[in-house]
């Protein structure tokens, strides 16, 4: 394109799309620790409602981000950075100021679409305005932000949570306007991209209805009479079944038909969607332990986070080094084993005290998740052809924030509201999701063919 910029100017474009996309991976990452905090502010509420705090931004978001990155791709990406940016800022001042539970709930649905926005149209932008010779680091850095919000969000989340969880989202105002003034004045205005048809809407809807009806079914099964679980039940099979419909006939499906065609990468979203819900579920279950059981404050829970996370970017980095020429799949499977070893630790030795009985585990676990995770998501992408990329990792994205949907769910489910007793229950939940994906990803075989027919 004739939009791709200067060195310097390069540099300044892939902080700028970077701390974006970051703020919004970190504001998930915060909920978790001021979870409890939340609850302490609206009386009343229980583990089932405080848990659509997390949901109600990780449903939307899983549903809206292909069809969010088509619109980008059609209308303009920099004005769809812009809108999205806006939106999340604006949202989460609604979040600061929300008066009652289901107000900060949608507040941050609404976040959600900001956030889908802005995420696909900021890799977008790195792709299109960058000199070619500057996107692989500017995409690889990209792509790590996930993990430093990973790390780094229960820390700044616990902070500010110890004062008042409120600051956990105002902290995105001043960082959202400046952003935006930036972003506005150093990104060139892109170019239509291309004039392929909207994503079918209505998938995108029966996506956000499958999950979030699926999730809802889960954290009410110990609260609600059979009646209204079969009618939730039912409604999330008339959605899913409304999808598939729409996927086989649809001209331009929300998930695209030619890409499930590719094995690795239909097998690779499996194993994603089964890992990303175990994922959810230990993060969550840490989170929760140290601050019910062990006692501990959000700050201090948010430093005794710390340590997991740090693991996924230094394994990460030793596995790309020492194990280039392994399969991908043994790679994968070996390191949601250490993963599962990691979360049966956890569940054998109950986590009594943090550093004898939590500490370890955490680290075996996030050892495991930096062993497979970046080879699991290169997987699931690797046999498509070079134009299907962009589309491919919006469905792998859509994969990853479904698990972390139903993960939540699914360990609330099992906690119900009496959180102090049920982790180890929980934590043999989380290693038998694991040990799943780890039987999945031996079946993802990559092939040298990337031309698939639609």
């Amino acid at each position: 394109m004739s939009t791709q910029v200067s060195h310097q100017a390069a540099t300044r474009t892939t902080v700028l799309l970077c701390a974006a996309a970051f703020m919004t991976m970190l504001d998930l990452f915060i909920v978790n620790v001021a979870l409890v905090s939340i609850g302490a502010t609206y009386p009343g509420s229980s583990l089932a409602d405080l848990s659509w705090v997390l949901n109600a931004y990780i449903v939307v978001y899983s549903a809206l981000l292909v069809p969010a990155g088509a619109l980008a791709d059609r209308y303009g990406r920099k004005q769809a950075f812009l809108a999205g940016l806006a939106l999340f800022t604006v949202a989460s001042l609604g979040c600061a100021v929300a008066p009652g539970l289901w107000a900060l709930v949608g507040f941050r649905a609404v976040q959600a679409v900001g956030a889908a926005a802005l995420t696909p149209a900021s890799l977008g932008l790195i792709l299109s305005v960058l000199p070619e010779t500057r996107r692989p680091g500017a995409v690889r850095i990209w792509a790590t932000t996930s993990s430093f919000a990973g790390a780094f969000g229960p820390v700044i989340g616990g902070l500010l949570a110890d004062v008042s969880w409120r600051w956990a989202f105002l902290l995105n105002l001043p960082i959202g306007m400046v952003a935006f003034v930036l972003a506005a004045r150093l990104l060139p205005a892109s170019a239509q991209a291309t004039t392929a048809r909207m994503p079918d809407p209505v998938g995108a809807a029966a996506i956000a209805v499958t999950v979030g009806a699926v999730s809802l079914g889960l954290v009410m099964a110990g609260a609600w009479e059979t009646g209204p679980l079969l009618l939730v039940a039912g409604l999330a099979l008339a959605a899913l079944g409304l999808l598939v419909h729409r996927v086989r006939t649809h001209a331009a499906p929300v998930l695209p038909r030619r890409l499930f065609r590719v094995p690795s990468f239909s097998i690779a979203n499996l194993t994603i969607l089964v890992f990303t819900s175990a994922f959810g579920a230990v993060f969550l279950s840490v989170s929760l332990w140290m601050q019910t059981t062990a006692g501990y404050g959000p700050f201090r829970a948010g430093l005794a986070l710390l340590p997991g996370p740090l693991m996924v970017p230094l394994f990460a980095a030793l596995t790309q080094r020492r194990a280039g020429g392994a399969q991908p799949r043994y790679v994968i499977a070996t390191g949601l084993v250490v993963f599962g070893a990691g979360s049966l630790l956890l569940a054998i030795r109950g986590g009594g005290q943090y550093a004898v009985d939590v500490l370890p585990a955490w680290l075996i676990i996030g050892a495991g998740i930096g062993i497979a995770m970046p080879t699991l998501i290169a997987s699931a992408t690797s046999d498509l052809s070079p134009g299907d990329a962009a589309t491919g990792s919006g469905v792998v994205n859509t994969a990853r924030q479904t698990g972390y949907a139903l993960g939540i769910a699914g360990l609330v489910a099992i906690l119900g509201d009496q959180v102090g007793g049920g982790f180890a229950a929980g934590w043999v939940f989380v290693t038998a999701l694991v040990l799943i994906s780890a039987a999945t990803a031996l079946f993802i075989r990559q092939t040298s063919t990337r031309t698939v027919t639609q």
